[in-house]
């Protein structure tokens, strides 16, 4: 199957907040209680029950405030950070549509993919396993749309084929996609009209360098230094090991 990827445009967003509504009930997760903070923004941030948010941009200009509502959730990578730096094996994987999707059951709660997500999305539930969007990984799986695009009212989440949404933003006017490239390509595609970092988004998203540095270098030198441990313990039992408990049984 082609990958599929999310098409948002902020500029179309009214603020309605239904998708934030619509995952809810998909994913069955529970109301956050919080509390006015001086914006309409709600909820504060992404959580264990909180998938995806309208993030409230409020920008003073000559004729007034200007308000823009951007769509905030897991990228979906191409070349995803968290999946590279997970030690343990399924608990984050890629789904055939191009979902990052996770198993609660295997996350070992070490946190590493959280450092190394480039966004800052990951986030984790009660029990300290990882909690995110997944693309409704078991509604594209059947051939439907993300809850979230399903309700959007006024198209600014769309969501099929990646490159026809890619072809979608051209034939809009947008020229440039945030994420087209970056990271293999991002399967939640933005259309902006202005610098990213208007929209909150950092230009050329990458995972930090430490984490690079651990994950090509440290890494495999800690696998391998663990394992000449292993066989080190082993060739010293077989060679010492047991002759040293027959002497000891033979001076008692």
């Amino acid at each position: 199957m082609a990958r599929q990827a999310l098409l948002v445009s902020p500029e179309l967003c009214i603020g309605c907040r239904g998708c934030q509504t619509a995952c809810k009930e998909w994913n069955h997760l529970s109301v956050q209680k919080t509390r006015n903070t001086g914006t309409f923004e709600n909820p504060p941030d992404l959580s264990r029950t909180a998938y995806n948010r309208i993030r409230f941009i409020e920008m003073p200009t000559e004729g007034g405030p200007r308000w823009m509502f951007v769509s905030q959730r897991c990228m979906h990578c191409g070349d995803a950070p968290c999946m590279t730096i997970c030690p343990s094996a399924g608990a984050i994987f890629r789904t055939k549509e191009g979902a990052v999707a996770f198993n609660r059951d295997k996350c070992i709660g070490c946190r590493l993919c959280s450092s190394a997500c480039p966004f800052g999305l990951v986030r984790f539930d009660e029990k300290n396993r990882i909690s995110k969007c997944h693309m409704c990984s078991d509604r594209i799986a059947s051939g439907l749309s993300p809850a979230c695009a399903k309700t959007c009212p006024t198209g600014a989440l769309k969501f099929g084929d990646r490159n026809s949404m890619i072809s979608l933003a051209r034939t809009a006017g947008y020229n440039k996609l945030y994420g087209e490239e970056d990271l293999a390509g991002l399967s939640v595609l933005y259309a902006f009209k202005e610098s990213p970092k208007v929209y909150g988004l950092k230009e050329n998203p990458a995972m930090p360098e430490t984490l690079v540095f651990w994950n090509e270098i440290l890494k495999p030198l800690a696998y391998a230094g663990f394992g000449l441990a292993v066989g080190a313990s082993l060739l010293h039992y077989l060679a010492i090991g047991p002759k040293r408990e027959e002497e000891e049984t033979r001076h008692e």
